[in-house]
């Protein structure tokens, strides 16, 4: 498989979980926050997770336009720096609060975030080859 078959299928991946967690945290942040044992949260609490829900979301369709584009060293750049610095940053926060709290529940997003830092970071780093149009002789 080649490279720009790789980096569309993680572009597309990534575009879907974080479209997901975009609208469940767009329109579900009560009930999130309910789960999390926040019994009485206030009004900024919904609106901070509404507009995360909402850069999620944004993010999601960026990852979705630029899926059929050439992705990796200096074609997309701007595209796989971003996800590199988002999914890194944040997988490495889980870890933080992982080790700190040893919370179970943090395995799966701790998980997803670590393999995407990881995928981003070999597209980010890697040249990507798209093989030519074979001719006729």
């Amino acid at each position: 498989m080649e490279n720009w078959m790789n980096t569309k299928w993680i572009m597309s991946t990534s575009a879907m979980v974080m479209g997901i967690a975009g609208i469940v945290l767009s329109f579900m942040p009560q009930e999130i926050l309910n789960y999390l044992g926040s019994t009485n949260a206030t009004g900024i609490e919904v609106v901070v997770l509404q507009v995360m829900g909402a850069l999620y979301f944004a993010f999601a369709m960026t990852n979705w336009t630029a899926k059929a584009n050439l992705i990796g060293g200096i074609y997309g750049r701007p595209i796989a720096i971003g996800n590199l610095c988002h999914f890194t940053m944040a997988a490495l926060a889980l870890i933080k609060v992982f080790f700190r709290t040893h919370e179970t529940m943090l395995l799966v997003p701790m998980s997803v975030y670590v393999t995407f830092a990881i995928a981003y970071t070999w597209i980010f780093f890697t040249h990507p080859f798209k093989e030519l149009p074979k001719t006729v002789n």
